[in-house]
C-alpha cells in the first residue's frame, strides 16, 4: 500500500487512517464533523498526495489535451486550470480530471487516484514523439488549503494567494511550489504542490498559520454540500456527463473520444439521469439504497448527512428519467421521501 510522503506527520498527530485507492490515507484527527466545520468555518489542510499528477511539455501539448478530454483547454488562458473529463467511446466517463494549464506547451494533469496509471497510459500511448510525459507522484506531495481564510492564510504563508482557477509558480524558502486556486470542498482556497522533501515543513507552516489538519472523510461530506461528484460512485465508464448533469464539461466543437456518442445520446434521449435529492428528517440514504419516482427507478450513488442543512443529502440515477413524480428512497425496508433538490446543496445565494 502506498504511504504519502507526510504519513509519519499525520500518525504523530493522532491521525486515523483509511486504504483510500490502494493509499493509506487519514480519513480525520479530530473527527469529520469538526473538521468539516473547520472548513466551512475558517480554514482547514488536507493531505490529498494520494491524487495522481503528470506532466506534459513539449509541442503537441495543447492537440493531446483537445484530443483525449472532453472540454476543450483552449477556452481558458495559459495560467488557469480546467476542469475536464477522459471517455471512453461510448460516452462514459472514464475520469474527471483537472488540467493544470501552465503555457501552451506546458500542462499538468491531475486525474484521480484510482484512475492514476490508467490516465497515465493513455496520454503516454497516445504522445507524439515532440510531447514528454513525466510522472510527478513520485516527485511531489500534493496539498489541499479550503476554506473562507484561506486566501489570507496562503498569502501569509507563500506572499501570493492563486484567484479562482488560477495557477501561481512560488518560491519559498529556496523551495518551488506548484499552486492552483481549485479545490473539492465548495470554498475558496488553493491545492499546492511541493517536493516530497519539502512536504512536511510546508504542512507545518500552514498548521502553525491556523490552517486545521483535515482528513479525506470531511473532503467527502464538503464536496458532497457543494454538489461535486465523486468518480466511481456519482460518475464511472457507464455513466456519460450528460446522464451526469453535467453538460457544461463536454465542448462540442473539437473531436475527442466519446463525441460520437454523446451526439447520439443528445438526439436519441437520456436513459438515466442523476437527481439530487434532500431527504426529510435525519436519515441518512447511502451508495446503493433503491429509489423510485412513479416508474423510475434507480439507485443512490452518493449519500451522507449535511452539517450544514441538518439533514441528508445525496445523489440517484433514475431509469427513465422522471422529472415529476415524488422520490421514495428505501431505508431499512421502509420507503421514505424526499425531495428533488438543486445544486450546490449550499451555497446558492
Amino acid at each position: 500500500m502506498h504511504r504519502s510522503p507526510l504519513h509519519s506527520v499525520h500518525a504523530s498527530t493522532g491521525a486515523r487512517f483509511v486504504d483510500f485507492g490502494g493509499w493509506e490515507m487519514p480519513v480525520q484527527y479530530e473527527g469529520v464533523l469538526a473538521e468539516h466545520q473547520a472548513v466551512r468555518g475558517r480554514v482547514g489542510v488536507f493531505d490529498v498526495s494520494h491524487l495522481g499528477r503528470f506532466s506534459l511539455m513539449g509541442a503537441g501539448t495543447t492537440a493531446l489535451l483537445r484530443r483525449l478530454l472532453c472540454n476543450d483547454i483552449t477556452r481558458v488562458a495559459e495560467g488557469r486550470a480546467q476542469y475536464t473529463m477522459a471517455l471512453n467511446e461510448r460516452g462514459g466517463v472514464e475520469d474527471d480530471i483537472i488540467v493544470w494549464r501552465w503555457s501552451e506547451d506546458d500542462a499538468w494533469v491531475l486525474p484521480n487516484g484510482a484512475n492514476y496509471r490508467k490516465i497515465l497510459d493513455v496520454f503516454a500511448g497516445a504522445a507524439p514523439d515532440q510531447v514528454t510525459v513525466e510522472p510527478l507522484v513520485e516527485k511531489t506531495a500534493l496539498l489541499a488549503v479550503q476554506g473562507p481564510a484561506a486566501p489570507d492564510l496562503l498569502e501569509r504563508v507563500l506572499g501570493k494567494r492563486p484567484g479562482r482557477f488560477r495557477l501561481l509558480r512560488v518560491d519559498h524558502d529556496n523551495i518551488r511550489v506548484w499552486a492552483a486556486g481549485t479545490g473539492y470542498t465548495g470554498e475558496m482556497g488553493a491545492e499546492l504542490a511541493v517536493p516530497v522533501e519539502a512536504a512536511a515543513a510546508l504542512w507545518t507552516e500552514l498548521v502553525e498559520a491556523g490552517a486545521i489538519p483535515c482528513g479525506l472523510g470531511a473532503r467527502d461530506t464538503l464536496r458532497l454540500e457543494a454538489g461535486l461528484p465523486l468518480w466511481g460512485q456519482d460518475l464511472d465508464p457507464e455513466t456519460t456527463p450528460l446522464e451526469a448533469g453535467l453538460d457544461w464539461v463536454v465542448s462540442w466543437d473539437h473531436e475527442f473520444t466519446g463525441r460520437d456518442a454523446l451526439l447520439a445520446q443528445q438526439r436519441d434521449g437520456l436513459s438515466k439521469q442523476l437527481v439530487p435529492f434532500e431527504m426529510e428528517g435525519r436519515q441518512i440514504a447511502r451508495h446503493g439504497h433503491s429509489v423510485r419516482a412513479g416508474a423510475a427507478r434507480g439507485e443512490v450513488s452518493s449519500g451522507n448527512f449535511s452539517p450544514v442543512l441538518g439533514h441528508g443529502i445525496g445523489f440517484a440515477y433514475l431509469a427513465p428519467p422522471e422529472a415529476e413524480a415524488d422520490l421514495e428512497i428505501e431505508i431499512r425496508g421502509a420507503w421514505l421521501p424526499a425531495r428533488r433538490a438543486q445544486l450546490p446543496f449550499i451555497g446558492k445565494d
